[in-house]
């Protein structure tokens, strides 16, 4: 604990020292109040429009290089009333040319489409923001920036909401008109000022500019580049903020395997979002129905341990970082896939298990204080044999110094008490956590880092419940390196979290170069080492891998990885290398293995495209060669056929199986119009030897509100005898009182 805090004490002053090192101010950008309506309709021909001051251009290029200016010019413009922020928006070309759109359906992702982007922070913490972006042919996204936008996973797509939006295309240029509620965004009253940046992608020059200047080894969402967002008069909220979100459903579903069948019934549930002051949103959610999420797309699994599967249910999803960014991928204290989520053995799928109700309050206190509070009840299932839980979460979140803050979260499981029980709760089937995190993000971006110190308590006392954590990284144009030490205790235990391995301490330095040549081809190269070493005081060292590898990303976007590893693994337990049924391995042997990997990922720009994963070499006691791919072909905005294929090819010396495991996945998605979208997704995967079918129909009615029509089957791929079949009915709406 001493050596946990003095990393913590580190930090603090890393931080202190960075978050001294402030720039030069930047020019602003100016918001007017609005005095004459607007009509939406894309064409920028009213007066605040008009008028050539207060547009904000000069954008600068972030890719391929960021040292110029953008070689294709864009304007903004902001202006705002009582109720809205409304956005003018001019994307200038050299010349006519095509625009590309991977799709008509909402949320496109990436470097692929044309689009402009808008991020504003509007509680000046650089830290979390809004996301709204737009492309020429109208299709909107928007999203979630947390924890400074530094890496992928700190940007989330699935938060929905109403705004409003029309996009024209001219000969030389495309422009957006848009209209966003200002009860749709969370910012506090009175406010003066936001920090705000916009951002580009330009699929004709490969290029992605940006209106504040971010250095290209940054992520283009880091929020500790923005200018301020300055109004007229300080911006006010002035309407109510609560939706409804009823639903009914119908459903149907057959287990052919255990001769059960559910017939055709209706069901009925619905969320509601209140505002809660300027700043904080209460969800609630009553019998909540996730039938029409998309199953998960399937690995094959070589590991020892369980695989991660990413939530897509909309509840869990809006602020999720408040209790998703606490631990570390290796030890999550809260996956909120717990609530509510089985596995059908015979089909290898998750299937939702009874949620009863679930309330949330997440968002700022103040400008220095988050929150986060979740209560779930599921239900008993006599049936299943599975006995009702609730769930409690907690998470507490206070800024520090410039860009850091320090948290705290309390997780509760509690089981029902059997029928005869006068008490609510059983007493002696409950789990708990309790846990502190310190996160670093210096003001310049450079420096980030996290110290973690997570306890379990079940009514057994137990030796060892705990799991810590404390690594720090560096980043700067050339140079990037971080050092992690971690020690999950052999009886840490969060029933709701994610921890697929206990008992073990980890070391994992890394370090990477890279290189920027004059090259029309190349973007960047560069080496980069790799260590990880596990041991625990019972057997020592458990794993260890040595990782030197060479990256290379060309200026088409496409990207060339090759990595060289060497692994060493003992077996603490008796393990089947193929997961296929066949002899183990036993446990107390080990194996040094040495394998070569490379990874190549195309333009994503082109018609075709291929994202391709290949390893070769050394396996336990045999050798082994994966092969990983998908590939997809884009037929304009209309469809998207790709498709992903798992090869592993397995050799092992008697008495253990050898092992051909092969996971395909066609997957056919079809953007009718903005409005009707159908996605057809086929996984044959022979080491669960299931075929499964998923085809979603869903109709967007109305701004934020759809019809869904989904079948689900799954089959023996041998004789194609049935295993399971469903078909579901939903429809919800969104109404926004």
């Amino acid at each position: 604990m001493k050596s946990l805090l003095g990393i913590a004490g580190l930090l603090c002053c890393l931080l202190s020292f960075n978050s001294s090192a402030q720039t030069l101010p930047a020019p602003n950008a100016f918001a007017q109040k609005l005095k004459d309506p607007i009509t939406l309709d894309g064409n920028l021909d009213e007066e605040i429009w008009t008028n050539p001051e207060g547009w904000n251009s000069n954008f600068r290029q972030y890719f391929p290089s960021d040292t110029s200016s953008a070689r294709v010019n864009t304007r903004v413009k902001i202006a705002f009333d009582e109720n809205n922020l409304y956005i003018a928006a001019v994307m200038e070309n050299l010349g006519p040319r095509n625009y590309v759109s991977t799709s008509l359906r909402r949320d496109f992702r990436g470097e692929q489409n044309d689009a402009i982007v808008f991020v504003f922070d509007t509680f000046n913490d650089k830290t979390n923001a809004f996301s709204f972006g737009i492309n020429p042919y109208g299709v909107q996204r928007e999203g979630l920036i947390s924890n400074g936008g530094n890496r992928p996973t700190d940007f989330s797509l699935a938060w929905d909401n109403k705004w409003f939006s029309e996009a024209i295309i001219f000969e030389n240029h495309w422009q957006t008109e848009i209209i966003i509620p200002l009860s749709t965004i969370r910012f506090n009253d009175g406010a003066p000022n936001w920090n705000v940046n916009f951002y580009r992608i330009d699929s004709e020059y490969g290029e992605r500019s940006t209106w504040t200047p971010i250095p290209r080894n940054f992520s283009i969402i880091s929020t500790a580049f923005s200018r301020k967002l300055i109004f007229e008069e300080p911006i006010k909220k002035s309407s109510a903020n609560i939706s409804l979100i009823p639903y009914v459903a119908g459903g149907t579903s057959k287990n052919f395997l255990e001769g059960t069948e559910v017939p055709l019934a209706p069901s009925f549930g619905g969320d509601a979002k209140i505002g809660i002051g300027p700043a904080l949103n209460l969800d609630l959610t009553f019998n909540p129905d996730f039938s029409q999420v998309e199953v998960d797309e399937q690995v094959t699994n070589l590991d020892r341990f369980e695989i991660f599967f990413p939530e897509r249910r909309q509840f869990f999803l809006e602020n999720a970082d408040l209790f998703d960014s606490f631990g570390h991928p290796r030890s999550r204290p809260f996956f909120s896939r717990r609530i509510g989520v089985d596995i059908d053995s015979a089909t290898g799928q998750n299937i939702q298990s009874k949620i009863l109700y679930g309330a949330r309050l997440s968002g700022k206190i103040n400008d220095d204080w988050r929150i986060g509070a979740m209560n779930m009840q599921t239900a008993t299932d006599e049936l299943a044999g599975a006995i009702g839980k609730n769930f409690t979460v907690l998470a507490l979140q206070k800024k520090v110094f410039t860009r850091s803050n320090i948290g705290l979260i309390y997780v509760d499981r509690e089981t029902l008490a059997p029928n005869d029980d006068q008490k609510l709760f059983n007493p002696n089937a409950y789990n708990r956590l309790l846990g502190v995190d310190y996160n670093l993000n210096s003001a310049d971006g450079k420096w980030s880092g996290k110290a973690f110190y997570h306890r379990t308590f079940e009514p057994t006392k137990q030796e060892t419940p705990y799991a810590l954590n404390a690594f720090i990284s560096f980043s700067d144009i050339r140079w990037s390196w971080m050092i992690s030490f971690q020690d999950i205790g052999e009886n840490f235990n969060p029933a709701v979290g994610f921890v697929p391995r206990t008992n073990y301490k980890r070391l994992n330095p890394r370090v990477g170069y890279l290189f920027y040549p004059n090259s029309r081809l190349i973007n960047r190269h560069g080496p980069k080492l790799e260590i990880e070493a596990l041991w625990n005081e019972e057997i020592g060292q458990t794993d260890r891998e040595l990782n030197p590898g060479y990256l290379i990303r060309f200026n088409s976007l496409s990207e060339f990885e090759v990595t060289l590893r060497n692994r060493y693994i003992y077996l603490f337990r008796d393990f089947d290398p193929t997961r296929t049924g066949g002899e183990r391995l036993l446990a107390g042997t080990d194996y040094n293995n040495n394998t070569l990997r490379i990874e190549y990922k195309s333009n994503p720009r082109n018609v075709f495209n291929i994202n391709m994963d290949a390893e070769t070499g050394q396996y336990f006691t045999g050798n082994f060669s994966r092969f990983t791919s998908e590939m997809g072909v884009r037929m304009g905005y209309i469809a998207n056929i790709s498709m992903n294929f798992n090869y592993a090819r397995i050799r092992l010396p008697k008495p253990q199986n050898d092992a051909d495991l092969i996971l395909v996945g066609p997957r056919i998605d079809l953007t009718v119009s903005k409005k009707v979208f159908w996605t057809t997704f086929i996984q044959y995967n022979n080491q669960i030897d299931n075929l499964n079918i998923n085809t979603r129909l869903q109709w967007r009615y109305a701004p934020v509100s759809d019809f869904f029509l989904v079948y689900t089957d799954n089959y023996f791929p041998g004789d194609f005898l049935p295993k399971q079949r469903s078909l579901v009915l939903k429809l919800n709406y969104w109404l926004n009182i």
